[in-house]
């Protein structure tokens, strides 16, 4: 799948959009990080695309989409010039509970059957830190497309027993979930919502490489 020949999606909601302000002294990647450049895809079988939701205001709900595509550039020289898209699949949720999954991929909220993916494309990537990233991009839910800021933290870099080259990043964003059309809601006896509206969304990456150091 080559995601990053693809024309960009239109963006709705830009003009509500203002990128964070940078750190006052712009950080610079560590030379060994040059030695990351490359292409490199998701391991899901060491990785999570997660969420957590605030349940009837006492409790928090979690889970994770278990089927999705990547594909990332990490240019440890610029980081500026890296990319990143995954595709997820909106049936492939699971919190542990089929009732509840049933019920997040049906009508009231992801809606898989008429919207079976959603997306991540990223637009921009700027320095945050030694070894944070603020990734700025596009993330589309039921044909609607909002820009998101994801923090990430970069791990570390190994090669496994099996010759694979790693690399782990953590990261993290908070969406308001209506914002994507996801306005289903039961209010509770003593007030407030049986869902909360905000999404915290969780990015748990271990990447193998898939070409040569640039």
């Amino acid at each position: 799948m080559n995601l990053f020949n693809r024309s960009p999606s239109a963006r709705r909601g830009a003009a509500e959009y203002a990128a964070p302000a940078a750190p006052a002294g712009p950080a610079l990647p560590d030379p060994a990080m040059a030695g990351l450049t490359g292409e490199w895809i998701i391991d899901p079988a060491h990785s999570r695309i997660g969420f957590s939701v605030r349940h009837a205001m006492v409790t928090t709900v979690r889970g994770a989409f278990t089927e999705y595509e990547s594909r990332l550039y990490f240019d440890g020289r610029n980081p500026a010039r890296s990319q990143a898209e995954i595709v997820l699949s909106t049936a492939g949720v699971d919190t542990g509970v089929e009732q509840r999954d049933a019920h997040l991929v049906g009508r009231d909220f992801l809606n898989a059957a008429e919207y079976p993916r959603m997306t991540f494309r990223s637009t921009a990537v700027q320095m945050a830190g030694d070894d944070v990233f603020r990734m700025i991009g596009d993330l589309t839910i039921k044909d609607t497309t909002r820009p998101v800021v994801l923090e990430l933290t970069y791990i570390g870099y190994v090669t496994d027993p099996f010759g694979y080259e790693r690399v782990g990043f953590d990261g993290t964003t908070t969406i308001n979930r209506s914002d994507w059309g996801l306005t289903y809601n039961a209010r509770l006896a003593e007030g407030g919502a049986m869902v909360s509206e905000k999404v915290r969304l969780q990015f748990d990456i271990a990447a193998i490489r898939t070409t040569p150091a640039g």
